[in-house]
Parts: C-alpha cells; structure tokens; sequence
C-alpha cells in the first residue's frame, strides 16, 4: 500500500516538473519577442532600418488587402499582442497552482533590487530596478534622438526652399522630437490598463503602475509640447504661419496634431499634484480628454504610423471597454457600518465563485452623489473567508466620501442605496504571504489593505495547519477614535475563529491625543438595505476562467480587425485607387479603421462577457437564498447588529492582549524595523506621502535586515 500509494505522488511531481519547465521554455519565447521588439525601436532612426529594413518588409507585405499598411500591423501591434495572449494562458495557469502562496522566499537578491534607492525626489520612491529601467529608457531616448539628428542634418544645407541653415536645422529637430514622443506614447496605455496581462505578468499591478503612467504622460507632452513649438517657431520664420490651419488628407495634417496637443495640454495642466489634490473632479473630468488625444493624433500621423503606438491603447480599449460593461451592472450591497470615526463599512453581495488575492481594490460608483465620479478603494474581505460577501472601507475625507458618510449617519431612515462596482483588481498572487514575519505599516485609513491580509492568515491559520507568518502591524491615527477601524479586522461572520492560532502583535499610535476620549468606545450602527430584483452580486467580468477568455477576446478581435481591414482595403478602397484612379483620403482611410478596431473589440468583449454573465445567473440560487435571510429594518438609525461589538467585548481575549495603544508619539520606524529578525521579513506600508518616505529611507539606509523584501501599498492617484 505504501508503495502505491508513493506512486502517484511521484508521477504529480513529475507532471509539476514539466509544467514549470514548459513556462519556463515560454517565457524564455516572450522573453525573445520583447527584446525584438524593443530592437526594432532601436534600430528605427537609423539608416539601416529605413532605406535596407522597412522597404524589404513593404516589398514582401504589400497586398491588395492591407496595402503598405500590412507592414505596420505586422511590426508593432502583433509582437506585443502574441505576449499579452500568451501571457493570458501562463497568468490562469499561475492561478490554479493551488500551492503558490506557500512557497518561501529562498534568495534576498531581488529583495536588493527592489529596495528603495531614491526617496525623495521629483520621481518620488524609486527602486533599484526602477532606476535601472529608468536609466535604459533615457539612454534610449537619447541615443533615439541623436541619431535622428545625425541622419538628418547630413542632408541639411544652406538655400534648401529659400531657408536658412539653422531654420532647416529646427524643423529638423521638431521632427525629431516627435519622433521620440512617439515612443513614449507607445508605452503611455500599458500602466491604466488594470486588467492587463502584461502588468500582472512582470509583476505590477495597476495601482502600483500609475506612476509609471504619470512619468511617461510627462515626457510625452514635454517632447510633444517641444515639437509643436519648434514647428510654430519655424513657420513663423519662414512665413509660413499659415500652415498651422492645414488639413492634408494625404500627408501630416497640422491641425489635427494641434488639436490633440491642446487636449494633451488641458489634461496635463490638471495632473500636477497640487491640481490634482485640490480640485480632483476638475483633473477627473478633464483627463476624459484623451479620446480627443487620441483621435486626433491618428488624423495627424495617419492610422498606419499610428500603428507604432496601437499596441498599448489597443489593450487599453479592450480593458476599458470590459470595465464599461461592468459598471452598468447595479450591484446588490447587503448592509453598511457606520463607524464612529466618520468611516463606513460597504458589504457587497459576492458571486462564491469569484476569488481575489489580498491587497486588491475595486472602484465604486454611487449615482446619487456622482454618477461620472468612480474611487478606487481597497478590498477589507478574504475571499475564503468571506465567500459570499466583498467588503471595503471608505474614510471621509474628500468631498465624495464626505457626501456618502453622511447619507448613511443621517437620522432619515435609507433602506436602499444604488452602487455600481469595477473590479476587484489585484495581484495573481500575493507574495506577502510567502515571508516569516510580515511588518505592516499603516497612516490613518492606510490600513484597510492590511486588512484583508491579516483575515486571509486568520483563515489559513483557523483551516490549513500551515504555519503562518508572523506579523506586527504599526498603525498610526491622528485621533484615539479612529482606533475603532481595528474593529474590521475581525469580521462580523468570522469571530468564531481562533485569533489565537495567528502570531498577531498590533503596535497602534495616536499621535494628538495624550489619552482616550469619553467617545472613543462608541458602537457600530449597522445598516441593512432592501435587495432588489435588478441588482447583481459582484463578480468577475470574465468568469472564473477570465485570463482565458481575455487571451480569446484579444486573438479574435485582432484577427476580426484584420479581416473586416483587409475586406475593407480589397473591395473599396484598392477599386478606387487602382480601377478609377481616385487617390483615397488617408484621413478618411484612418478614420474607418478607427471605426473597425472599435467595432471589433467591441463586439468579442460584448459577447464574452454576456457569456459568462449567463454563466454567472446560474449560481444566483446560493447568492438569493442568503439574501433571503439578512435582516430588513425600516429604521437604520436606530439599528445595531449585535455581532458589532467592540475592541474590548470581543470573545477573544488574545486579539486585545496583541493591542497595544501608545498616545502623543509618533512610531519610531527605524527601531523597530532594526530590531526585526527572521530569514524572510516583508514589509508593507500604505499611508501619507511622509511616511513612506520615511520607510523607504529606513529600508535604504542599510541598517535594516538585509533579507527586507520592502513594498509600497500607496495609491498614486
């Protein structure tokens, strides 16, 4: 028997062996595409490329059914989206190792490389292998725009069109620069496309890559802003202002460009931080601009060479457009607590089968306060914990919280409030759970990620047998009752479990308040709102199997793009020109194809999330039947759910003894990561600006454990 029984476990593990050497073997294939790819960007201003390279490729993909556009579809577009189809089918295959979360971190030599090495600074925190990737991308550029340089001023020479040497020389250096700018558009979608497969597959979720998206729209309108100038500056000198006002079907049309660089320039003058803070709804709505960007950047290049930056907003039009389809779903919301510290607690109804990492985050809409205003808040819930419902926790703050606080802490009965929701969003994996010790450091409503971290350990400690990490939590809050939000740590459905079996020591700091106020130990007010039959529990917008369908969506709506181009080009456009000798408009030729590409994407995405939205309906009965049992109150205020208790009332004892609360003193992060100890230490933090810094200079500073593994939890936005 023990022999049998050894056999199958000797066959899974070989079975595991070839599976991980087959990624292996196809991530060394992505690998090899990118690095094509970026070749191709590196060898374009040079000579090579365009008079030995491009007109080769022309030559041998010039069809009657793409044209000379064939050779742009095939260079830029189609390396990237082969590595974000395939990507897709790696990413679901990550997803189903059931034994991911608990593998250990075996070497610090990446722990080094993301290590903070700036702290402060106009880039903000930057690692080692940020400042690397920095560093390449401005040698890139530079080596990009010299080289164009050369090339071109070779031909630049005096009397050229009545024009002086140095007036030649501008129009050449404006050229230049758009050229470059180019580049950095390429890569301006990939970081705010948050279900994107090559985000997850290096690594990055979407609201860790938001600064990536800020670095890159301020070097695209800096080089943008330039070359526009450059050009006014020339036409002016030459007299020929008048080319500004041109439209030229056929060629590079002036005024579109200067229509997208004007969108550009209102979206980029409401993105500086201190817009950006103050007057958020002015940068929100503003930034909407970028449809007007885009098209009109495609009406001055024309579609084909617009098809060097099409990879990223393709993948962005498909994420956008999923998320689009999302949010128009109503979303049942089961009940909300009301915290005494002007905080609220939303528990969405949860579709069982959809299943989360920690530290994800979902965007919510309330129509009766914006109906256009969506905030990214992050997830409090575990999915194994909580099967059935999806929490998250929102600090009156701004004006939209502020708004939402005040309609559920208002005396006037409300029995229903109508919420739509994009999302959750997060990592494949969480790597956190990998460590021995977990620090998590936290600022005012910085903790609500923790959260759902510390109840996804409670879990595997409660369930597994496994050992789990142990974890300090240093969270500071201005006021002795905001201490209440370690309250959510605990949830209502969950306090059955043994705290104890978790290695648990919370580290709470009240930094202006010397002791506790008579109202610091105020109890919950919990709210539960009437279900509606329209109203839908949160789920994946894809499925359980959604990597799999989105690796569909993108294959076949690029291939029906290609088709409906190709049909297009052979029966209407290629007639025009080759039988009536009629040049066809590039513009208009740019402009249907704008219209194909929507029209392709649109339609797979549509019909890929009805399908699984059909699917989703079937497991509606478990959903219906809690819905069933939930309490219904016609005076909210006045309602508390015994299961709401406070910090001291808890049943277990253990979680109160792991507290302890320090007063009129700020955390001294630099001892206590110092006195840090074990062969793997994470360390989280999420909170204001200050103390991040602070962290990443504690972590950068050398004196701390050199097995850290650091991590910022911060939202950019």
């Amino acid at each position: 028997m023990g022999l049998c029984s050894e056999v199958p476990k000797e066959k899974e593990m070989s079975s595991s062996a070839g599976m991980r050497t087959l990624e292996s073997m196809v991530l060394l294939l992505l690998m090899m595409v990118f690095v094509g790819y970026m070749m191709i960007w590196i060898m374009m201003p040079t000579n090579t490329f365009y008079l030995n390279w491009f007109p080769h490729i022309l030559k041998n993909t010039d069809s009657t059914y793409f044209e000379k556009q064939g050779a742009e579809v095939l260079i830029y577009p189609f390396p990237i989206l082969f590595i974000a189809t395939v990507g897709c089918f790696l990413l679901h295959r990550r997803k189903k190792k059931a034994d991911e979360n608990n593998q250990r971190v075996k070497s610090s030599f990446w722990a080094s490389w993301k290590r903070p090495v700036l702290v402060k600074g106009p880039l903000g925190i930057v690692s080692w292998i940020e400042l690397s990737f920095v560093v390449m991308a401005i040698a890139l550029l530079v080596w990009s725009i010299c080289s164009y340089l050369h090339n071109m001023f070779a031909t630049a020479h005096a009397g050229v069109k009545g024009e002086q040497v140095w007036e030649t020389k501008l129009s050449i250096v404006a050229l230049a620069l758009g050229l470059v700018g180019n580049f950095c558009l390429s890569l301006l979608f990939f970081p705010v496309s948050r279900g994107s497969s090559i985000l997850q597959l290096i690594g990055l979720t979407s609201e860790a890559s938001i600064k990536y998206h800020i670095w890159l729209g301020h070097l695209v309108m800096t080089l943008f802003t330039a070359h526009g100038l450059c050009y006014i500056i020339y036409w002016a000198n030459t007299s020929q202002i008048f080319l500004m006002f041109n439209w030229d079907n056929f060629a590079i049309c002036n005024l579109a460009g200067e229509i997208a660089l004007l969108a550009g320039l209102a979206m980029w003058a409401t993105s500086f931080p201190r817009i950006r803070r103050k007057m958020f709804e002015l940068f929100f709505y503003t930034h909407h601009l970028y449809i007007v960007f885009v098209v009109f950047y495609v009406f001055h290049v024309k579609f084909s060479y617009a098809c060097t930056t099409l990879p990223g907003f393709y993948l962005f039009i498909i994420d956008r457009f999923l998320r689009f389809l999302q949010s128009q779903q109503r979303i049942r919301l089961v009940s909300a607590r009301v915290l005494p510290c002007e905080a609220v607690e939303l528990n969405f109804s949860k579709n069982p089968g959809l299943s989360y990492s920690p530290t994800s985050m979902v965007f919510v809409n309330v129509p009766s306060i914006s109906k256009l205003q969506w905030h990214p808040f992050s997830v409090t819930s575990s999915s194994k914990l909580d099967a059935d419902k999806l929490s998250v926790v929102i600090k009156s703050e701004g004006n939209w919280s502020q708004n939402l606080y005040q309609k559920l802490s208002s005396t006037q009965p409300i029995d229903r409030l109508q919420v739509s929701v994009e999302g959750p969003y997060g990592p494949v994996s969480n790597n956190m759970l990998r460590h021995d010790t977990i620090v998590m450091v936290s600022g005012g409503s910085g903790i609500t990620p923790f959260i759902s971290i510390i109840r996804e350990l409670l879990f595997r400690a409660n369930n597994s047998g496994t050992k789990t990490p142990q974890i300090l939590l240093i969270c500071a809050f201005r006021k002795s009752l905001d201490l209440t939000m370690l309250n959510l740590i605990l949830p209502v459905s969950g306090t059955d479990l043994d705290i104890s079996c978790l290695q648990l020591q919370i580290e709470a700091y009240v930094t202006r308040e010397r002791e506790p106020t008579s109202n610091s130990h105020k109890p919950f007010q919990t709210i539960y709102f009437k279900p509606d039959p329209l109203d839908v529990p949160v789920s994946t917008i894809l499925g359980q199997n959604s990597w799999l369908w989105l690796a569909m969506i993108i294959s076949s709506s690029f291939v029906i793009f290609l088709v409906l181009l190709g049909i297009l080009t052979r029966f209407y456009i290629y007639p025009n020109e080759h039988d009536y000798k009629i040049m066809y408009s590039e513009s208009s030729r740019s402009a249907l194809s704008m219209l194909l590409l929507c029209v392709s994407t649109a339609t797979t995405a549509t019909a890929g999330f009805l399908w699984n939205k059909k699917q989703s309906v079937k497991e509606m009965g478990q959903i219906q039947a809690i819905d069933a049992s939930t309490p219904i109150t016609t005076s909210p205020s006045a309602c508390y759910s015994g299961g709401d208790q406070e910090l001291e009332s808890l049943p277990h004892w253990s979680f109160v003894e792991s507290t302890k609360v320090h007063y009129d003193r700020r955390p001294d992060l630099k001892g206590i990561l110092s006195d840090c100890e074990g062969s793997s230490i994470g360390i989280l933090v999420s909170g204001p600006r200050r103390m991040r810094q602070e962290v990443a200079a504690v972590c950068s500073s050398g004196l701390v454990n050199k097995n850290l593994h650091y991590h910022s939890m911060s939202f950019s936005w």
